[in-house]
């Protein structure tokens, strides 16, 4: 049994090649091999978000606080709020954030593959993050 105490972990904040605005990654946590989850308590502030990108083996988002924002590519945008929990499939091109009023936390988890959990793509434009 592993157990990661609270704030042993430093706050990191978002990088920029891969988020727009503000975002704070806390308590990144992985499993040990042959185990393959991970994740961490991503908190954006209003107008922060993901780039687009996908998950070879998919993600769950938990939305613990605030009111964010999912799109999947193609598709209408949707919002999430706390309780909510998104399952996005396998190499499904997506991003989620905040709305540009509220700011939005959520624990997210993926399963890496040969080593990855994440292919990140271009960021969202201001033309298609939503003007709600």
């Amino acid at each position: 049994m592993k157990i990661i105490r609270n704030a042993s972990n430093p706050s990191v904040a978002g990088p920029e090649s891969y988020f727009s605005g503000q975002v704070r990654i806390d308590s990144p946590f992985s499993a040990s091999a042959p185990a393959r989850v991970g994740g961490a308590i991503v908190t954006f502030e209003p107008g922060a978000r993901t780039a687009w990108h996908t998950h070879p083996l998919g993600q769950t988002l938990i939305v613990t606080q605030g009111q964010g924002w999912i799109q999947k590519e193609g598709e209408a945008v949707e919002t999430i709020n706390p309780g909510d929990i998104v399952w996005i499939p396998e190499n499904v091109r997506h991003w989620h954030g905040a709305t540009r009023k509220t700011a939005m936390t959520h624990i997210a988890i993926a399963e890496s593959l040969d080593g990855s959990t994440v292919t990140w793509l271009e960021k969202v434009s201001e033309e298609e993050y939503p003007q709600k």
